[in-house]
């Protein structure tokens, strides 16, 4: 798992839409220029790099010290590409909120509309585990509000979602990066990168962490027994006499019974069926470490540059005439290396180089 750690608060994540209109522009002509280079995986390797991201929304603008930058760069993404997803071969779907919710309807869309494999529509199943996973196996005090999926015609995919803690005012982004192969395991250790600035320690349950994994094998299990077995397991670990009611017995119930009746053989089985949330998880897991010593993790797996100022005024306020300039350089710059004209690319190369070779005698003096 990589690492790397931005500061998220919520702050107004409103963005004014002459900066947005910009940031479609920015986002798209970088985003091209990408693909140009390296192809459209080396996008999702970006994507999935929490690091690579915030600095992405520092370039476009954005307050470096904002939740809002997840939804605002995501957006501006989405929409900027959305003329030229078919010749990038690189897919957005989801959103924030409801749009959220609409992300299998639309990976199906864009497979009709773009003539694509249907072994694409497998990447929903990819979708929605992602979601499943951070809203249910990891339980860090965040409620997934944001889910981006974006994926390639070869079936590569990665995920940008967001979460806010609404005690605290706080969120957390995690970022994936996957392919529809079976070696690609969704719950352990799936994330590429968790980024916030606050750690709950001993707050957590972490299902997905690699030391979880007989706590893991022993909820499966669980879940295949009769479910009256569970609950009476489930009121000895409560302390509760056998006339209590179990808080929550009737959803809980209800879940459990779905379970069983599909006798998920692992855990990721168990985590997709239908109506198994946060509440399962956290039953089961109680389970099977009070009553079978399968502890799980209780580890918080959580673990950047401005060109042209920030929509706040900080460290400076953005300048429309440079923002519309950069624009304009990158655009001339992917018009000319369609028509076999790369000088401007070639340039914008040997700058990069001089950066990093300049970045590396400052940190060796």
């Amino acid at each position: 798992m990589r690492s790397g750690t931005a500061n998220l608060p919520l702050h107004s994540g409103k963005c004014p839409a002459w900066l947005f209109s910009r940031m479609k522009l920015l986002g798209a002509a970088i985003i091209e220029i990408i693909v140009e280079e390296f192809g459209p995986q080396e996008v999702l390797q970006r994507l999935s790099d929490p690091v690579w991201f915030q600095a992405l929304g520092c370039v476009l603008g954005f307050d470096w010290h904002s939740s809002g930058i997840t939804t605002t760069v995501c957006g501006a993404l989405k929409e900027g590409l959305r003329p030229r997803e078919g010749d990038l071969g690189i897919f957005f779907a989801g959103g924030k909120g409801a749009t959220s919710r609409k992300t299998p309807l639309e990976i199906s869309d864009a497979c009709e509309r773009h003539g694509l494999p249907s072994e694409l529509l497998g990447l929903q199943y990819a979708s929605k585990m992602a979601a499943k996973v951070d809203s249910a196996a990891l339980q860090d005090g965040y409620d997934i509000y944001h889910h981006l999926f974006v994926f390639t015609a070869d079936g590569k995919w990665a995920v940008v979602q967001q979460g806010m803690n609404e005690a605290t005012g706080w969120a957390r982004r995690y970022h994936w990066i996957g392919q529809l192969s079976h070696d690609f395991s969704f719950v352990c250790e799936p994330h590429a990168g968790i980024s916030c600035d606050h750690v709950h320690a001993g707050k957590v349950l972490n299902m997905v962490a690699a030391e979880s994994e007989e706590a893991r094998k022993a909820s499966a299990w669980l879940a295949r027994e009769e479910t009256s077995m569970v609950l009476g397991e489930v009121r000895k670990v409560l302390s509760l006499p056998a006339s209590h009611a179990i808080p929550g017995t009737a959803r809980l119930e209800k879940t459990l019974r779905a379970a069983y009746e599909h006798q998920p053989e692992d855990f990721e089985t168990l985590l997709s069926v239908p109506g198994v949330g946060p509440a399962t998880i956290r039953a089961l897991a109680m389970v099977a470490e009070v009553a079978y010593g399968a502890s799980p993790s209780r580890r918080d797996p959580v673990r950047y540059s401005f060109a042209h100022g920030g929509k706040d005024g900080h460290p400076f306020p953005v300048n429309r005439a440079n923002y519309d300039r950069s624009i304009q350089v990158l655009e001339d710059a992917l018009r000319r290396a369609r028509l076999g004209q790369t000088d401007k690319l070639k340039a914008l190369r040997r700058l990069a180089a001089w950066r990093e070779g300049a970045e590396g005698g400052y940190r060796g003096s």
